[in-house]
C-alpha cells in the first residue's frame, strides 16, 4: 500500500505540473493517472488503498472545504447570500427532474428509478468547483460581486439537496413509510443541524486555541481531525437526525475568520500545503473508480440524458442570477462552473444497483459517464470563464 502511494504522489506531481504548463488544469492529469493506474484500467493501485480510496478523498475534501470557510467574508456572504441560496437549489431541482422526467417518459424508465438517475446526475461537484474558485477569490477574478463565493457556497449545498431527493427515492423503492414531504423537510433541517455544529466546534477550537500555546501547524491537524469527526458524527445521527456536516465544516472556517483573522490567515496557509498531497490523493482516486469501459456502454442514451440534465442545470442557473445584479459574461461563467460532476457520482452511483433497482447497472454506467464527460471539460471551461469572463478587482 506504502509502495502505490508513493508513486501515485510523485507522478501524480508530475502530471498535475505538465498539464498546468500545455494550459489545462492540474486536476485532468491526476484523472487522467487514476484512471489509467485503477483496477479498470492498468490495475497498478494496490487494493489496500482501492478499499480506503472514499476515507482518501473525503479527507481531501475536509481540507478543501476548511480553506474555503477561512476564505468567505462576511461582506461578500452579506452581498451574495441570497442568490447562493437559489443556485442552491433551483438547478439542482430542474436537472434533477428534466433527467427523471426524459428517464420516465422517453426512454421507459420505471418512476422511482428515473427519479434515483435524476438525483444522482443532479449534483455538481464541490471537489472540482471549490478549489478553482478559491484560486479565483485569490486572484482578485470576480469579487467585485463575489462571484466566486457565491458559486463556492450554492455548490456546497446543491449535494445536500441532490442527495436527501436521492435517498427519498430510495428510501420508498425500498418500500419505506416516510413520506417525501417529511424526506424534502429535512433538507433544511440537516443544514441548520449542520451549521449548529459546526458553531459548537468553532467555539471548541477557539477556546482551545486562546488556552493553549500552540504552533499553528499543529492547530491545523486538530481542525482536520474535528472535521472528520464531523462526518462522522454526520454518520452516526443518521438514522435519528440530519446533518450536513460539510456545511458545517465550511462554517466552523468562516467563524474562526471572523473571531481570529490572524489565526484564520495562518490556518489557511498552512491548509494550502496540505493541499498539495490532498488534491493529489482526492482526484486520482477519483480517476481509480471511473469505470471507462461501463462509461463506453452508456452510449448515446446516456450522452442525450446527461446533455438534457445540463441544459436544464443552465437554465436554472441563469434563473438564480438576475440580469440586475450580474452582467451576460458573468452568468454565463455560473452556469459553466456548474458543469463538472465527479465526486457525489462516484459515491452513490452504485445504490439503485445495490437496492435492486432493475436498471441499476445503467444507472451506474450514467454515473460514471458523467464524470467522464463533465469533470474534465467543466474544469477547463472554468478555468478558462475565470480568464475571460470576469472581471479582476480594483
Amino acid at each position: 500500500m506504502a509502495f502505490s502511494l508513493a508513486w501515485l504522489t510523485i507522478l501524480g506531481l508530475f502530471a498535475h505540473s505538465a498539464f498546468r504548463k500545455i494550459g489545462l488544469p492540474g486536476l485532468l492529469g491526476l484523472l487522467l493517472l487514476g484512471a489509467l493506474g485503477g483496477p479498470y484500467g492498468f490495475d497498478l493501485i494496490d487494493q489496500q488503498v482501492m478499499e480506503i480510496s472514499s476515507d482518501l478523498r473525503k479527507v481531501a475534501l475536509i481540507v478543501i472545504l476548511f480553506r474555503a470557510g477561512l476564505g468567505i467574508k462576511r461582506d461578500t456572504l452579506n452581498k451574495v447570500g441570497k442568490n447562493a441560496f437559489k443556485l442552491s437549489f433551483i438547478p439542482c431541482m430542474m436537472e434533477g427532474a428534466a433527467v427523471m422526467l426524459a428517464a420516465y417518459y422517453v426512454f421507459g424508465y420505471p418512476f422511482l428509478e428515473a427519479g434515483m438517475l435524476g438525483f444522482i446526475l443532479a449534483a455538481v461537484s464541490p471537489a472540482v468547483i471549490v478549489p478553482a474558485m478559491l484560486k479565483l477569490i485569490e486572484a482578485g477574478k470576480g469579487e467585485e460581486k463575489g462571484v466566486p463565493t457565491m458559486i463556492l457556497a450554492g455548490a456546497s449545498l446543491d449535494d445536500v439537496v441532490a442527495i436527501t431527493f436521492l435517498t427519498s427515492f430510495l428510501g420508498i423503492f425500498a418500500g419505506s413509510q416516510m413520506a417525501l414531504w417529511r424526506q424534502v423537510m429535512s433538507i433544511p433541517i440537516s443544514i441548520i443541524s449542520g451549521l449548529l455544529l459546526g458553531l459548537v466546534v468553532a467555539i471548541v477550537l477557539l477556546n482551545l486555541f486562546n488556552k493553549v500555546d500552540m504552533r499553528h501547524t499543529k492547530k491545523t491537524l486538530i481542525i482536520v481531525g474535528a472535521g472528520i469527526i464531523m462526518t462522522t458524527i454526520e454518520d452516526v445521527m443518521e438514522p435519528f437526525l440530519p446533518v450536513a456536516s460539510l456545511i458545517g465544516i465550511m462554517f466552523v472556517g468562516f467563524i474562526i475568520l471572523e473571531r481570529k483573522p490572524k489565526i484564520a490567515e495562518a490556518l489557511a496557509e498552512k491548509l494550502n500545503k496540505i493541499w498539495v498531497l490532498a488534491e493529489v490523493l482526492l482526484f486520482t482516486m477519483v480517476g481509480a473508480v471511473v469505470n471507462i469501459p461501463l462509461a463506453i456502454e452508456a452510449g448515446l442514451i446516456g450522452v442525450v440524458i446527461i446533455i438534457i440534465g445540463l441544459l436544464a442545470r443552465s437554465v436554472g442557473v441563469f434563473l438564480s442570477t438576475p440580469s440586475k445584479e450580474f452582467t451576460r459574461r458573468e452568468r454565463l461563467f455560473c452556469i459553466l462552473s456548474y458543469i463538472p460532476k465527479a465526486t457525489v457520482q462516484a459515491a452513490v452511483g452504485t445504490l439503485p444497483l445495490a437496492a435492486g433497482a432493475t436498471k441499476g447497472e445503467e444507472i451506474l454506467a450514467f454515473a460514471v459517464l458523467a464524470i467522464v464527460m463533465t469533470a474534465p471539460v467543466g474544469a477547463w471551461l472554468i478555468q478558462w470563464g475565470g480568464k475571460n469572463l470576469l472581471t479582476e478587482s480594483r
